[in-house]
């Protein structure tokens, strides 16, 4: 059986999918961009500012599944534009031990939704 995860401290999935699944002690999340949960408004106004929400949502749907950015073994992160890499970089992996870091592809991509600049889905174990 899986587990729906949902919480409203991270955005509403319009559409036929959720923010997380757990099958057994495995977490998969849905991508996260960076729409503020409150207020349903997109926080693009710098790459860091957006990355930031992204993380926060990140941790918010984590938390709902009694998890933490430490059990997290993979992520996957999605960009309009590589040479934000590192920004993004320097902003993500403030919440990490550099150490225990998850494994991770990071991709340039043509588009996203709403226009975003970046996206940002994980797989945790407890």
């Amino acid at each position: 059986m899986k587990q729906i995860i949902f919480t409203e401290n991270a955005p509403t999935p319009i559409g036929p999918y959720n923010q997380a699944v757990l099958k057994g002690n495995t977490l998969y999340t849905s991508g996260q961009i960076a729409i503020n949960p409150v207020t349903g408004e997109l926080i693009t106004e710098t790459i860091e500012a957006e990355t930031e929400q992204v993380m926060l949502n990140m941790k918010a749907v984590l938390d709902a599944a009694g998890m933490t950015f430490e059990n997290v073994v993979k992520a996957t992160i999605f960009i309009m534009d590589m040479n934000d890499f590192g920004k993004i970089n320097t902003v993500y992996g403030s919440y990490f031990n550099e150490k225990t870091a998850p494994a991770r592809e990071t991709v340039q991509v043509a588009s996203l939704p709403k226009n975003v600049n970046v996206e940002i889905s994980m797989i945790a174990v407890q």
